[in-house]
């Protein structure tokens, strides 16, 4: 079927065109205005509104990117998606694809857990006292804001210094009062995040939590002590 491009003012060479409608004894292309007139028709009933409250608007190049993104999501090369949508730069395709919160969550999270799987698993252990002790007989100690910390010397720190994170952190029961506020400032901001809906937010601050509340339970295992049972006082009797 042979169809009009109305930007470049030529008709196309028969096609097998997806959109087309039958007009008396023969069949025609779906012109770009009728298609916009029938997708705007169809949104205007479906009553579907944007976050905002406002009626939703979409134009036919909206389902482009729409199968780009569906395209890569399910595993498409994006080169292979160039390829289909006629781009000359692949920049151009990726600008199409929409990224959601949730897919990089989960996409960091898959990273995460390939790196770990190469790594040997006595690694992301946290030490025992005594493995502490032994450690730190043979450096000096490094003293941070809310411990010691137990990193080799020379050796870069991975988590940038976010040391409540670090399970190389040997809290020091002296800062539980700024372990304690270090949570409670923690959960006041994951409420704002989920408020919000930062959903990345979320996840690292949860992580930050579960990290902080290990670090005070440390301090509650360091300083917990047998008791002891006091005898009644006696008092002696002046001469």
């Amino acid at each position: 079927m042979t169809s009009y491009d109305v930007h470049e003012r030529v008709w196309n060479p028969p096609m097998p065109l997806l959109f087309q409608r039958g007009i008396g004894t023969e069949d025609r292309a779906f012109t770009p205005t009728a298609l916009r007139k029938l997708l705007i028709n169809a949104l205007a009933t479906t009553g579907l509104t944007d976050a905002s409250g406002k009626p939703l608007v979409f134009s036919p190049h909206d389902f482009r990117r729409i199968f780009v993104t569906d395209a890569i999501m399910n595993g498409l090369p994006p080169h292979i998606a160039q390829v289909i949508c006629g781009h000359k730069s692949l920049d151009t395709t990726m600008g199409y694809k929409a990224i959601y919160p949730a897919a990089t969550i989960e996409a960091h999270r898959a990273f995460i857990t390939r790196r770990r799987a190469t790594r040997p698993g006595d690694e992301y252990r946290t030490p025992t006292e005594e493995e502490w002790d032994a450690f730190l007989a043979h450096f000096e100690k490094r003293k941070v804001s809310i411990g010691t910390c137990a990193r080799a010397f020379s050796s870069p720190c991975i988590h940038e210094h976010a040391c409540a994170r670090c399970s190389l952190l040997r809290p020091d029961p002296a800062q539980r009062g700024r372990l304690e506020e270090i949570r409670d400032n923690l959960v006041a901001r994951i409420s704002e995040a989920e408020r919000e809906g930062w959903l990345g937010e979320v996840e690292g601050l949860r992580v930050s939590l579960a990290a902080a509340e290990d670090k005070l339970a440390q301090i509650t295992r360091r300083t917990a002590r047998a008791l002891v049972d006091l005898p009644v006082p006696k008092f002696r009797r002046e001469p």
